[in-house]
């Protein structure tokens, strides 16, 4: 087995072993358990970082399996699987050193952290699928693993909320299956190739095909939230902090629309999906979702369900912008796929460091929260205005190039979801705001809740990744235009997949 067949397998194994030595480990054993996890974390992050050096120059890692006549278990590293991983990596490095503090004495970590390591794998393993089979297994994976997650509170409010999700899934599950198996039968394979596969088969074929990709949309569609498909999220929000941070800015949410991407682009074709008709009915869900998501937030008292609906709305950009034809609108698609994930995790955060240091789980206790943790609500602050799009940010980024995209074109109707959008954004996060920094501290808090303590305004390893998180929001905002950003690699994907039509 060549170097270039072991590096994918060793970005897998990096979590996956760790995780299946932490499940044996005592609960009392918490020295050895957080150097696992850290040591795979770590790790990852540096098998990652040989594997995108090697995809920028051109090399191809791949390895494959037969599993029945026909049907490989496949995976490789491109450059569109590489955004996905380089993400995952890093945020689940912030998201591991989070969790460690946030479950400090709690029970059941062991449980947790192995269920939390075989997440993660699934993801790698969706990110690096070669082909649907491959992406079906992983993508179930993904399922079966988070499930335990969301319920790991063990409360009849977690078990109903974890039920909601497994039904969801399961169901999303079935018809991605049933598309696959449908598309190997007519084709004899399920391989995502550039330009897509599907159009090998002829015309008389057409309205078939229709009915696949609605199949396949909808099974991913479910992780992704895509509005009828989005009840699941809010009830997830019963997790833990970095649960929700997992399932929204790293796993589960980002699969789902990393999903549609590999879809459009290389099971159908950009071109032989939009030749079909299939790319405007795909925006007009995006819109509804966008729209939807960021109207039912305004009505959301729970900070984390609050967060949860305007998740359900930003990663339908990610939908929207594939669903634009022309590069433009991929690169904003693909760049807020990496920009979402940075901004939303840091959102959440910090929406754990307010539950767990001083009891805030609503936007109506958040009054004079700023004064008593002012870093984490400095970094919350970043977050939303990200999210809102203001100048400087990640979110200006996306949102900017969505709408150039929206304009070459020619929907000019999708300019104006993205700024109503916009307004909705700030009409949900400008009030949590506005507590937080401008009203007055409650009469009722105790003095120590009162008192600014600087960097010790909670446990250090709840700190430091929404700090850097936020950082990070305005560096990908403020340093676009370099060539090591997000925004340079989505310009890459969109340059293979528009070949022929000159640079975006």
């Amino acid at each position: 087995m060549t170097s270039h067949e072991l590096l994918p397998l060793a970005v897998l194994a990096s979590s996956l072993l760790p995780g299946l030595i932490i499940f044996a480990l005592p609960e009392t054993w918490v020295g050895l358990r957080t150097s696992l996890n850290l040591f795979a974390a770590i790790a990852k992050l540096g098998l990652v970082a040989l594997l995108l050096a090697g995809v920028a120059a051109g090399e191809e890692y791949s390895v494959r399996y037969a599993v029945l006549p026909g049907l490989e278990l496949a995976l490789k590293a491109d450059a569109l699987g590489m955004l996905f991983i380089t993400l995952s990596a890093i945020l689940w490095l912030f998201t591991t050193l989070y969790a460690i503090g946030y479950l400090e004495g709690a029970p059941h970590r062991s449980r947790f952290f192995g269920f939390f390591s075989l997440c993660v794998t699934a993801t790698m393993g969706i990110a690096m699928a070669a082909n649907l089979f491959t992406f079906f297994i992983f993508y179930e994976l993904l399922t079966l693993s988070t499930f335990p997650l969301v319920v790991h509170r063990g409360t009849e409010k977690a078990m109903q909320g974890g039920t909601i999700y497994l039904a969801y899934t399961l169901i999303g599950g079935t018809a991605l299956l049933a598309g696959i198996v449908w598309l190997h039968h007519l084709l004899g394979h399920t391989e995502f190739a550039h330009a897509g596969i599907a159009a090998a088969l002829g015309p008389e074929y057409a309205g078939q095909l229709k009915i696949i990709f609605l199949l396949l949309i909808a099974g991913v569609g479910v992780k992704a939230a895509l509005v009828p498909l989005h009840g699941w999220l809010p009830q997830a929000m019963v997790a833990p902090a970095p649960v929700s941070a997992l399932l929204h800015a790293v796993a589960v949410v980002k699969a789902g629309a990393f999903g549609i991407v590999r879809i459009v682009y290389e099971v159908y074709g950009v071109e032989f999906a939009q030749s079909l008709d299939l790319l405007y009915p795909l925006a007009i869900v995006a819109a509804v979702t966008i729209l939807w998501g960021s109207f039912r937030a305004l009505f959301q008292d729970d900070l984390k369900k609050r967060l949860a609906y305007s998740t359900v709305s930003q990663v339908s950009y990610i939908v929207l912008g594939v669903a634009l034809f022309g590069p433009i609108g991929t690169i904003g698609g693909l760049v807020h796929l990496v920009h979402q994930g940075i901004m939303k995790i840091t959102l959440f955060f910090c929406a754990g460091n307010f539950a767990e240091t001083l009891g805030i789980h609503k936007v109506s206790e958040m009054d004079g929260a700023g004064r008593r943790m002012p870093l984490t609500t400095l970094a919350f602050s970043i977050g939303a205005l990200g999210m809102m799009g203001a100048p400087l940010t990640a979110g200006a980024v996306s949102k900017a190039w969505l709408m150039d995209g929206a304009t070459a074109a020619h929907m000019d109707w999708a300019i104006w979801v993205l700024w109503t959008s916009s307004l909705l954004n700030a009409a949900y996060f400008l009030p949590i705001l506005w507590r937080a920094w401008l009203r007055p501290v409650p009469a009722a808090w105790p003095e120590e809740h009162i008192a600014r303590r600087g960097w010790r305004e909670t446990a250090l390893l709840l700190l430091l990744p929404p700090l850097f998180t936020a950082a990070a929001t305005l560096a990908a905002g403020m340093l676009a235009d370099s060539e090591t950003t997000a925004l340079a690699w989505a310009r890459l994907i969109a340059e293979r997949e528009y070949i022929g039509q000159g640079r975006p």
